[in-house]
């Protein structure tokens, strides 16, 4: 497994991410929904990676900093043909390593906490998040989760 960074120029991420966003869609009424779409993924503040497996897509994830410290897990998904191979954890992994050397303290992140997000709610879990009210803008709302995990 490749995991570089990417431009968001490919049609391969492009058609994971738009799936990525449907789901949410699905899972979530809009008002609810905090996944970000290919233009908000370009902002400066975003490193957004991809996980290869040669010239096949498996999966991607983002960083957004929201200051100098304190960063946000972005936009982590696997795609269909890739699940339950580790690519989410290798891709997270990966995204906390990139955060320490940057000098990041925190990563803290938003889920859904209904039984279509209970992967991920276990993979954050299982790498040390923890529980947490709202950060950055988000407000309390039934259809989300806050996470935040402390980086040593």
């Amino acid at each position: 497994m490749e995991i570089r960074i990417d431009d968001l120029q490919g049609a391969q991420i492009q058609a994971l991410l738009q799936v990525h966003l449907d789901a949410m869609y699905e899972h979530s009424p809009p008002e609810s929904v905090h996944a970000l779409d290919l233009e908000a993924l370009r902002h400066p503040s975003i490193t957004f990676w991809t996980a290869w497996d040669g010239d096949s897509l498996m999966g991607c994830g983002a960083l957004k900093q929201l200051d100098a410290t304190h960063a946000e897990l972005k936009s982590m998904r696997t795609t269909q043909a890739h699940l339950r191979k580790g690519v989410a954890r290798a891709m997270l992994q990966h995204i906390l390593s990139a955060a320490r050397a940057r000098g990041i303290q925190r990563i803290s992140l938003e889920t859904g906490p209904h039984a279509p997000f209970a992967a991920a709610q276990k993979l954050y879990a299982n790498e040390g998040f923890v529980a947490c009210g709202p950060f950055a803008d988000y407000v309390l709302d039934p259809y989300s989760m806050f996470m935040t995990k402390a980086l040593a």
